[in-house]
């Protein structure tokens, strides 16, 4: 292939990759604890087909796509986010839907990080004869799957940390009126968040304050609720609040600690709560004994909504990977007003957790800033 044309090729793989990126975002939510993957099938320059992961347990983008192509892919190229699997799960393998297909090349964003089978799907094509190009958009497609990357590899989940404050760092007044400190632009962003997770926890104080339903609420988009979980150190959620009377429709979680009273807790899970009981101390639960607890349960990711004792005790952990701050330009002032993050802190500025990747984004009035704790 000469220079000019080659040049032309990379552009096209970078075009339809993107493509698939963007189908691959529809799963949030719905395909935990697998990646988000989107496929894309193209004949003669022209898409003939697209699919993305809708569902756990449900047929993979590759099928879906290849699919939606009606039977005109023999000779096409896909286009897929993540290596297609080479082995039998939930579903067969989408090597054997590729290459009864009759596809002639496959062009793969990122390979799989599962080292038991990485490498494996791109090299069987390989051995049928199909040309594959690997690693098109790859650190795009690695981003989109932050999640499920650190759960694969890692096995434990993905901790992200929000928090709404006004420009001088508080999250509430001293009488603990919070509402509205950020715009409706924010808020909503801050339910796109909801929808990516599998998990969402608050204390129990955020339940008494604010009654929150913390579910998905966004506009045109069919939402996929987290689990709800609330750090209740000595059970005080009422059995009336809007938890507790919808637990029967989106899993709600309390966490108490070791001693809470059995009678109290059964009230809980008459109502449809689970209750975990865990260690702790001084009306804290312990987070590393919970994320343990989270990842033995089968959840990828958690969502901290705060207050700041949780917030604090994260970061005092070391268990926060991503930080979502929104901020207001408001200033609330006030000595007794209250901080975004409590906890122990560090005694020396050296010592402070440092971002990496930091980005800064205007929503409205507000700004947002993210970055991953290095």
């Amino acid at each position: 292939m000469n220079p000019s044309a080659k040049s032309l090729q990379d552009q096209l793989d970078r075009k339809f990759i993107k493509m698939a990126i963007r189908l691959a975002a529809k799963g949030a939510g719905f395909v935990s604890p697998n990646p988000l993957v989107g496929a894309v099938v193209v004949k003669n320059g022209e898409v003939i087909g697209k699919g993305f992961h809708e569902r756990f347990g449900g047929p993979h983008a590759e099928v879906n796509a290849l699919k939606n192509a009606g039977g005109e892919s023999k000779g096409a190229t896909l286009y897929v986010t993540l290596e297609p699997c080479n082995h039998y799960g939930k579903t067969p393998p989408c090597t054997k839907a590729i290459l009864d297909a009759g596809v002639k090349r496959v062009v793969i964003g990122m390979m799989d990080p599962n080292p038991d089978v990485k490498g494996g799907g791109a090299k069987v094509l390989k051995e049928h004869g199909l040309e594959v190009t690997c690693g098109v958009l790859e650190e795009e497609c690695k981003k989109q799957n932050e999640i499920f990357l650190k759960y694969v590899s890692e096995k434990t989940p993905f901790v992200i940390a929000k928090v709404a404050a006004t420009l001088d760092g508080k999250i509430a007044t001293a009488g603990g009126d919070s509402k509205w400190i950020t715009s409706k632009k924010s808020r909503n962003f801050g339910h796109r968040l909801r929808q990516q997770v599998s998990a969402i926890l608050v204390g129990v104080k955020t339940v008494l304050a604010d009654d929150p339903m913390l579910t998905v609420r966004i506009k045109g988009v069919k939402p996929c609720h987290p689990a709800r979980f609330v750090f209740d150190f000595y059970g005080k959620t009422p059995v009336g609040s809007k938890l507790v009377k919808t637990a029967k429709e989106v899993p709600t979680y309390l966490v108490v600690n070791d001693e809470t009273d059995n009678e109290r807790v059964e009230e809980f899970r008459r109502a449809g709560v689970y209750v975990w009981k865990m260690p702790g101390r001084e009306g804290l639960i312990d987070p590393v004994a919970f994320i343990k607890r989270l990842c033995a349960e089968g959840f990828d990711s958690l969502l901290v909504e705060g207050g700041a004792a949780i917030h604090g005790s994260f970061f005092d952990a070391g268990l926060v990977d991503k930080i979502y701050f929104f901020f207001a330009p408001k200033i609330l002032g006030g000595r007794d007003s209250r901080p975004m993050i409590g906890g122990l802190g560090f005694a020396k500025m050296s010592d402070a957790l440092k971002l990496r990747d930091m980005k800064i984004k205007k929503l409205g009035e507000d700004f947002l800033v993210t970055g991953y704790i290095s």
